[in-house]
């Protein structure tokens, strides 16, 4: 069975394509054939303007139709289509999606922050991991960073905060918005025993890329903080020659970084897994499970 999800978010709509295999054990597995990212960056129009351009707007549907193209392709018969921050607070969100669908005939959802959070814990990552222990999922988006706390194989808490990369970009996060976010985790982490981070989101990805660990291995928070003052020091043109970063992700990278050390410092996490999973990746779990109960 081929299974597709597409994520609009504030940054950049990425199409996962995955074949699902049933194991002996009648467990599903989930094999990636695909994963195309278009850089939207949708949040740089919707969190000044409250609205998404005309010629961003004609992007959407641009990508839409190439990634309706690759369906076809790889003969996909179920996509899920989701939407997320940018949409959610776009005053035009509802007008774009009726001309997706009646030139695509793909459906896309605007789902809550609370339901963001949730796919992504779908995910199922901490299954494989020491149930002895406590996880925080930390996935940081361009427009919003999904916090799920989970101890003994159990969510224990997941929420929303409007506190993303192009937010930070932007200067529209508050002190008071930091604050409640610093009191949440600090709350929620005194309730568990140990905590151990798991990073998504593109801008963990490329970190753990440029620090070479090997994958299943952590790393510690005092290299993040090493990466943020180094990215810190240069400039935009600086960080895409030195590091070979296209411009949509040397631009949101730091205030990526920022998020993520914040957290995990209130948390009291010293390490962070980067499993390479994301809300696609939940998104197709979570269709799977669908039709499995239809």
């Amino acid at each position: 069975m081929r299974l597709a999800a597409i994520d609009i978010g504030s940054n950049a709509a990425r199409l996962l394509i995955s074949e699902v295999i049933i194991r002996q054990n009648g467990e599903p597995q989930f094999l990636k054939l695909n994963l195309v990212r278009v850089p939207l960056r949708l949040g740089f129009d919707v969190f000044e303007t409250g609205k998404i351009s005309p010629e961003r707007a004609d992007m959407v549907l641009q990508t839409i139709k190439a990634y309706k193209h690759l369906l076809k392709a790889y003969d996909v018969k179920h996509v899920k289509a989701c939407a997320t921050s940018a949409m959610r607070d776009a005053s035009n969100a509802g007008e774009i999606i009726r001309r997706v669908k009646a030139e695509t005939d793909i459906d896309i959802e605007v789902i809550s922050g609370d339901l963001e959070a949730g796919l992504i814990y779908e995910n199922h990552i901490a299954d494989t991991m020491n149930s002895n222990e406590s996880y925080l999922y930390i996935d940081v988006g361009g427009g919003s960073t999904e916090l799920t706390f989970f101890s003994d194989g159990k969510l224990n808490y997941k929420k929303s905060f409007n506190i993303g990369t192009i937010r930070i970009l932007k200067n529209m996060v508050t002190d008071q918005q930091w604050d409640e976010m610093k009191n949440e985790v600090k709350t929620r982490a005194k309730q568990l025993k140990h905590i151990t981070a798991i990073g998504s989101g593109g801008n963990i990805n490329k970190v753990f890329s440029l620090s070479k660990r090997k994958e299943g291995k952590p790393l510690h928070v005092d290299t993040l903080r090493d990466y943020h003052k180094e990215l810190s020091n240069f400039t935009l043109e600086e960080r895409m020659q030195v590091y070979k970063l296209r411009e949509d992700r040397a631009d949101v990278i730091v205030p990526a970084l920022s998020i993520y050390i914040n957290v995990m410092r209130w948390a009291e996490c010293e390490e962070i897994y980067v499993p390479k999973i994301g809300l696609v990746d939940g998104l197709i779990h979570h269709l799977y499970h669908q039709l499995m109960d239809f």
